[in-house]
């Protein structure tokens, strides 16, 4: 009998660091500085928070680098759940994945694609129907999903031409309001008063938000198996992807500061818009609705491109439905899985608004950031001493380990503390995913497929998901 298609490593360096980048930078950067600004509304907590963000994202990084390098499996943050702690909480993960973060994640950026789309066509001189928002956000996830049928190859090809077209859109962003408006307050001298004293409450729900901008960096993981030399190239990627976005994104907040004032910032829900209109006018304003428009769209297309890969390590364990494991022979995609993935965002998409999909997926997500992190000590434990990359930890563990884990803890508590209710479901749906393990579990033994063990993914070329991995 012939051996089932498996995943084919053919991404490199640059196409990580561009997926790494591209799953950060989404709409968020182009709205995030105004709900910032309104937490916290003065120059000097507006930029910690962004500096801070950043910095505990590169913790994450790093840690995340380190479990990158000792376990290349493909499914990522899933592989390191389920070797660190138990196949249960791996599925939890991947469940939760597919109903809430990722799928919530991605329906969220691209409602507002389909806002920033349809303001485009406004500007042109396209009058768009009433409620068409929904409409076009559900073309680009059908759009994204389909191109990304085609293969990782043809996914990242795309995402690398939206992520560049994003960087030029930023970069034109900053430009325009570090040289070209006029200043309202400069941070070597600014004109604003620091502003009262902020409780930490305040500090903290910023915090949350800014994480939300830099979120995602993480899912680049899932697509280990598709990797040329994994062990390098993805901890590289991620370090370099995260540095990227962490100057693009200072830049976006100090263009901002410096052309509305952390006042105005606060009271203004369109603030890049705002700074390419006193810059430029009119096509300012067109050029900025493009820019959040094609970033958007990246932000969708590398969701669709890597959230699949976790369902299909989950289906390869024995622990979902066979068929979402299937690989197309020609294409080296896991179809099935992309298309489950497409359905999940589509749905969410008309259904939500930005804000609850936003705190849903906040909750949920930095709680299993805190879990990765601590289970980077299990992992090394195991380990030991072993020869080979497993033994060349990434600089940083355990202070930038801990540090990851502590903040995310904190929010989350801070998340429950402020929104009890919409904290609660969505934990509910989140241990859901138990009952449904045990039930997956129960018919993987009936099927006499073998467990769910380390190193089971078996990488690019392993088993096939009836067969136990090595």
């Amino acid at each position: 009998m012939p051996e089932a298609p498996a995943l084919a490593p053919r991404l490199g360096l640059f196409d990580i660091t561009m997926l790494v980048m591209g799953s950060v930078i989404g709409a968020g950067i182009f709205v995030v500085p105004h709900t910032v600004a309104a937490l916290v509304p003065a120059p000097a907590p507006v930029l910690a928070a962004w500096v801070i963000g950043g910095l505990i994202s590169m913790a994450g990084g790093l840690v995340y680098a380190d479990l990158a390098r000792r376990r290349p499996h493909v499914g990522g943050q899933y592989a390191f759940l389920r070797e660190a702690y138990h196949p249960a909480l791996a599925f939890v993960y991947g469940w939760s994945l597919l109903w809430v973060i990722q799928s919530g994640g991605m329906a969220a950026v691209a409602v507002v694609f389909g806002t920033y789309f349809n303001q485009l066509l406004l500007l042109l001189g396209y009058a768009a129907a009433p409620g068409s928002d929904a409409l076009t956000a559900a073309l680009a996830i059908v759009a994204v999903t389909a191109v990304n049928c085609t293969g990782a190859r043809a996914g990242s090809t795309a995402q690398n031409v939206l992520m560049s077209l994003k960087i030029l859109a930023i970069v034109t962003l900053v430009l325009c309001g570090l040289l070209a408006a006029d200043a309202r307050w400069s941070v070597l001298g600014g004109q604003e008063a620091a502003g009262d004293w902020l409780p930490p409450t305040a500090f903290a729900a910023a915090l949350v938000q800014v994480f939300f901008a830099y979120g995602g960096w993480h899912t680049t993981t899932f697509l280990a198996a598709e990797v040329r030399d994994p062990t390098r190239t993805l901890p590289r990627g991620l370090i370099l992807g995260v540095t990227g976005v962490i100057v693009l994104y200072l830049g976006v907040s100090l263009a901002c500061l410096r052309v509305l004032g952390a006042e105005e910032l606060a009271v203004n829900p369109s603030p890049a818009a705002a700074v390419m209109r006193r810059a430029l006018g009119a096509p300012g304003a067109a050029l900025l609705s493009a820019g959040v428009a094609v970033s958007a769209l990246g932000f969708v297309s590398q969701a669709s491109l890597t959230s699949p890969r976790v369902y299909y390590a989950m289906a390869r364990d024995g622990l979902f439905f066979r068929g979402v494991a299937w690989v197309h022979p020609r294409t080296r995609s896991p179809v099935v899985a992309v298309l489950l993935q497409g359905t999940f965002a589509l749905v969410l998409a008309v259904t939500r608004t930005f804000q609850e999909i936003l705190n849903s997926v906040m909750c949920v997500e930095m709680t299993f950031f805190a879990l990765t992190a601590l289970g980077l000590f299990v992992i090394r434990r195991r380990d030991g001493s072993a020869p080979g990359p497993a033994c060349r930890a990434v600089p940083g563990h355990p202070v930038t380990t801990l540090l990851f884990a502590a903040v995310n803890v904190a929010l989350v508590l801070d998340l429950f503390y402020r929104e009890p209710a919409n904290s609660a479901a969505v934990a509910g749906i989140a241990l859901a995913g138990l009952p449904a393990y045990c039930l997956w579990s129960r018919r993987r033994g009936r099927v006499g497929a073998g467990p769910a063990t380390a190193g089971g993914d078996g990488g690019a070329q392993g088993p096939p998901p009836s067969q136990p991995g090595p």
